[in-house]
């Protein structure tokens, strides 16, 4: 297997990054790409087999994730394992929301990369895999070193090298967000790497029975093998793909919210025009 210990972390199922302020308060330049990397195939059988030769709390994140450290013989590397498996008739928020049969589950951040897979967007999100730690099942990520939270480059007013480039991503987020019903994608789950590459973490809250749009505003652009993609989903696909992670109405509610997805951006061609909308 490629040697791991050359390339990046990933944190997963949190944003724990350390921005040097020198990074923050300017600018910040894209890194280069490594020179060789593992495949998404090696590094989740990295993940299933490695041996667990240690873990550390991680500080931040409401799902509160463990740090976990593998090695399979020849090479280390970190995975952010995630257990939360909360189900409750009603949840209230502290903002004052209110939501009938509430999950936040694990289960949901690994049937969402098994989406993005089938979409062609799991190369913004890290390799998950389903794996027991101290008897317990969780979400176990592929940890990927961050130059920052969107947050972080919020606050500090840092801007991408590559505006257009930058924007083109947060729009494949964006359409990813609605497709999956992700109630909680905000800027501390959405991480920057070196190269000023977007990853999507901690889908725990997705997958919401919803038909309706969480926000038909957030899709103003789309990429067009994406929308391809989204096109040509299909139930079994999904059932397949997800199986045992989300039921019969979970997908029912996806493929509800793709219709709408691709009415929407229909729609916002013939009145904008192709070039404006797609890209």
């Amino acid at each position: 297997m490629t040697d791991l210990r050359p390339l990046i972390r990933v944190l997963v199922g949190t944003a724990l990054v350390a921005a040097a302020p020198a990074f923050l308060a300017a600018q910040v330049p894209a890194a280069a790409a490594p020179e060789t990397a593992p495949t998404r195939a090696q590094m989740a059988e990295f993940l299933a087999s490695g041996r667990i030769v240690g873990d550390a709390d991680i500080p931040m994140g409401v799902t509160h994730p463990v740090r976990l450290t593998l090695d399979d013989g020849h090479a280390r590397h970190d995975a952010a394992f995630s257990t939360i498996d909360e189900r409750l008739p009603v949840w209230k928020g502290k903002d004052g929301r209110t939501e009938l049969d509430f999950v936040d589950s694990y289960r949901y951040t690994i049937a969402a990369y098994a989406v993005a897979e089938l979409v062609g967007l799991d190369g913004m999100m890290p390799v998950t895999i389903e794996r027991r730690w101290e008897q317990h099942k969780g979400a176990l990520s592929w940890w990927i070193d961050t130059l920052m939270t969107e947050g972080e480059r919020l606050k500090n007013g840092v801007r991408a090298p590559d505006p257009d480039a930058w924007n083109d991503q947060v729009h494949r987020m964006r359409v990813f967000a609605q497709l999956v019903g992700d109630t909680d994608r905000n800027v501390g789950n959405i991480l920057i790497d070196h190269q000023w590459k977007l990853w999507m973490i901690d889908f725990t809250r997705a997958f919401r029975r919803t038909h309706q749009l969480l926000n038909v505003n957030d899709l103003q652009r789309c990429d067009r093998q994406l929308l391809e993609r989204l096109r040509a989903l299909t139930k079994e696909q999904l059932t397949e793909k997800t199986k045992p992670y989300l039921g019969g109405a979970e997908i029912d509610a996806l493929l509800a919210r793709r219709a709408l997805i691709v009415a929407r951006f229909e729609q916002l061609v013939t009145e904008r025009g192709e070039a404006r909308v797609l890209y």
